[in-house]
């Protein structure tokens, strides 16, 4: 809802209160953001405007007229550079007088049910019912510029989202520097950041800090959101866990470069702000025409980490996933990556396909290397048509095949990009995002498509069409391998350059916007060497996104629990792959690799055409399971509970006796209507003598009784080692035949979880799990949890 009541406004969620004033000067003064409070006259609010009587020392006064106020020390929606506000601005632009000054007051409001589009950048969505509008005008009476700060209401959500756009209403063109999308002014600087960095293979590492003066920037100028510094953020609280404590959530609606910056002044003041990132950003506006900034989504919540996920994990189902897919769970996918890679030809992949439909596999997919003369990274981008020596009968042909199994059909594109050895180079050498007089760096042996230029997006667009049309590809997965380099384009003169970065993202939005209308059935999902461009930008088109190229469970789980605070996990696509992993090494479990997996958009990706039969078998139990509460994964709610670090701060091992949350990650997801729950809870290293674990779930219902169980698993004797000597009544020599054969046809039973209990206990008191291995003794009362185990729990409601 949002209110109007005399100078001030009130922008009100079904838990939050936002509210700011147009100040005597103009301009816009913010005033509170946080939990609901009452606000019914404008005196109710007079105790949260700051009082002034006299400017502060040393500070640059804003007028004669009001000789109290100094900008620097107030609390602010938007800032600019010249009045006397001298920490980091919202905007920069240059007049053609070659002055920065920038006076923006307010001079109207309107307020409307609904929300509209923007013109050319994806933004948030919701009917009349859902969402509310408002729109404060600024102008800038010394030189005719207006800026429009935009605030969208989800009152369900407990979001606002913001969005600027600036409008050249003079005689001369103006370059703009810097439009951020959001500016928040609060109070004090007793506030944690946390931001997600990391890098190929590696996303979304969590890092807390506290900014207590000076400035701190999350950042990237890479050409897309990401993997080195995602555009999700929080501000919280000293003290906030994940169940307690207040936290700001904030994410950006773009897929470019973009910017973070939490500045503490000298007064002991917060600024945070983000947007487009003005490095390496400007932009030329002509008389009559205007810019949009991205739309910022923020959120708030007291109930700590979990309480602002939850809001952000609603808001981006309801407001940014939209199509045919959004409310619809998703087929289990098998992708033919880490099986073949390049080496792929129709046999070998009918071979794959039918051993997945054989497990329960409901999508195949053929990942790179069907097109021109693709055999290894070096060649061929951009010659979008099939490799007659790998597939005689085309697409359609393997398509059918793939159909006639009982299985959707599905392929791997990356329509962004060009090598130089390719058809459509050498014949378009200036469709290249380079400087054709230097030398150009490549990354992965290509190039960036210029789709700045709309030849460049159209050619996109018509070979995608023709693509995607050639048979009945039910998936796509559209992939980007590459950061800018040398940018530059020919389609701008040289003092104009700094408008490449958007523009590319401006034109890609154009082809992913004509391509999802003409295809709105096909399933897509976005990939950027994994989680290079995981954004709420690629995801108003995509439904999901390829989480990471490191398919490693240890990994994913920090990886999956880091997009977590800000992104559903219906969202986040995530794979069971072979062991040793591709990325590293590792051997994990297959029942750890699956579970780590589950929580996301379930797929396979590994060589099941040579698969034992025993491994299969495992595999065809776990999709059969995971269709049965695939309903509960895709549209429940999902709660974080211990979360292992980044195991570079593990330290010491004395140092994970020391923090065993360090060394546990617990994850609950709860189905809509709270009935049903899968938990699971996930050990990075066993540590000796450490029999007692237990499991807290999250977000039942308190009063209801459940039931909470397991599946029992059968341990292979293997896994004992020379222990089997303390039971068998025969030696057995390690590796033998009779060890083999023993293994083959002997399993050791696991243990069996199986409580009724209310759902207060089970989130409060936690089930106490049956004794871990511990080295003296064992049979099925005995958890057996070495190196990277994990186990899932079922809940259900009891009648």
């Amino acid at each position: 809802m949002i209110k109007k009541i005399s100078d001030a406004f009130i922008l009100e969620t079904d838990h939050t209160s936002y509210i700011f004033r147009v100040m005597k000067s103009g301009h816009l003064e913010h005033l509170y953001y946080g939990r609901k409070i009452t606000v019914k006259t404008r005196e109710d609010i007079d105790c949260l405007l700051e009082k002034r009587a006299f400017a502060p020392g040393n500070s640059t006064v804003y007028s004669g007229k009001y000789k109290e106020l100094s900008l620097e020390d107030c609390l602010l929606e938007m800032s600019s550079l010249g009045k006397g506000d001298t920490r980091e601005p919202f905007i920069e632009l240059r007049h053609m007088d070659g002055s920065t000054t920038c006076d923006l007051t307010c001079v109207a409001y309107a307020m409307e049910k609904g929300k509209k589009a923007f013109k050319e950048l994806p933004g948030s969505f919701g009917n009349e019912n859902e969402v509310e509008t408002l729109d404060i005008l600024l102008r800038d009476k010394n030189y005719g510029i207006e800026l429009h700060l935009l605030y969208y209401v989800y009152d369900k959500c407990d979001v606002i989202t913001r969005a600027a756009k600036l409008e050249n209403k003079s005689d001369d063109k103006i370059y703009l520097d810097r439009l951020l999308s959001l500016q928040l002014d609060l109070d004090t600087s007793n506030m944690m950041l946390t931001t997600f960095t990391g890098a190929w293979a590696r996303e979304m590492k969590k890092n807390t800090i506290p900014v207590l003066s000076g400035k701190y920037v999350n950042e990237s100028n890479t050409g897309a959101s990401s993997n080195q510094a995602n555009p999700f953020c929080m501000l919280s609280r000293p003290g906030t866990n994940e169940d307690f404590g207040e936290v700001y959530g904030f994410n950006l609606i773009y897929s470019g470069n973009h910017y973070e910056c939490l500045e503490v002044s000298s007064q002991q003041k917060l600024r945070f702000l983000t947007g487009i990132n003005p490095r390496g950003f400007s932009f030329e506006i002509l008389p009559g025409e205007d810019f949009e900034a991205p739309e910022t989504v923020m959120t708030y919540s007291d109930k700590g980490f979990n309480g602002m996920s939850q809001n952000m994990h609603s808001f981006v189902r309801e407001h940014i996933v939209r199509g045919a897919w959004a409310k619809k769970p998703r087929p289990i996918i098998l992708n033919s990556w880490e099986a073949a890679y390049f080496d792929i030809n129709e046999k070998k992949l009918l071979k794959l396909a039918k051993a997945g439909k054989d497990v329960g596999i409901e999508l195949f997919v053929m990942d790179d290397g069907w097109f021109g003369e693709r055999n290894d990274d070096t060649s061929s981008l951009g010659d979008w048509y099939p490799n007659k020596d790998k597939l005689p009968e085309g697409l359609k042909g393997l398509c059918d095949k793939v159909n006639e199994l009982g299985l959707s059909f599905g392929i791997w594109v990356e329509p962004e990009m060009v090598n130089e050895k390719s058809n459509l180079y050498k014949e378009h050498p200036d469709w290249a995002l380079r400087n054709l007089n230097t030398p150009h760096s490549e990354g992965r042996n290509q190039m960036v498509l210029d789709l700045t230029k709309e030849e460049v997006q159209d050619y996109v667009i018509e070979s995608m069409t023709k693509v995607f049309g050639s048979a009945n590809i039910e998936y796509v997965k559209w992939d980007y391998n590459r950061n800018f380099s040398d940018v530059f384009s020919t389609s701008l003169p040289s003092e104009r350059q700094g408008e490449v970065y958007h523009r590319y993202m401006l034109g890609l939005y154009r082809c992913l916007r004509v391509l999802m209308k003409r295809f709105p059935d096909i399933l897509f999902e976005g990939c950027a060497s994994g989680g290079n461009r995981f954004d709420l930008g690629m995801l108003c088109f995509f439904p999901q996104i390829w989480a990471s190229d490191n398919t490693d469970a240890i990994c994913r789980a920090e990886i999956q629990t880091g997009l977590s605070y800000g992104y559903p996990i219906s969202v986040i696509s995530s794979h069971v792959s072979g062991a040793p992993n591709h990325q590293t090494l590792r051997t994990t479990p297959m029942n750890t690799r699956y579970a780590v997996a589950s929580f996301g958009v379930l797929g396979y990706e590994l060589n099941l055409s040579d698969s034992p039969a025993e491994e299969l078998k495992e595999i065809e139990t776990q999709i059969a399971a995971y269709k049965e509460w695939r309903d509960t994964y895709f549209f429940g709610s999902f709660y974080r509970g211990r979360s292992f670090t980044d195991p570079h701060n593990l330290g010491a091992f004395g140092t994970v006796l020391a923090a065993e949350n360090e060394n546990i990650t617990e994850w609950t997801v709860v189905s809509p209507d709270k009935k049903q729950a899968v938990g699971m809870i996930l050990q990075k290293l066993a540590i000796p003598n450490t029999r007692y674990q237990y499991f807290k779930a999250r977000g039942l219902k308190p009063e209801a009784r459940y039931h909470f169980t397991n599946i029992p698993m059968k341990h292979n004797i293997k896994a004992f080692g020379d222990l089997v000597n303390t039971a068998s009544p025969v030696h057995i020599k390690q590796n033998s035949v009779a060890h083999n054969m023993l293994a083959r046809f002997y399993k050791m039973d696991g243990e069996t979880e199986d409580y009724a209990a209310f759902g207060d206990t089970l989130m409060n008191g936690g089930v106490k799990l049956s004794q871990g291995f511990a080295g003296t003794g064992y049979d099925d009362r005995v958890r057996f949890f070495p190196d990277f185990a994990s186990r899932l729990y079922y809940i259900e409601e009891m009648v």
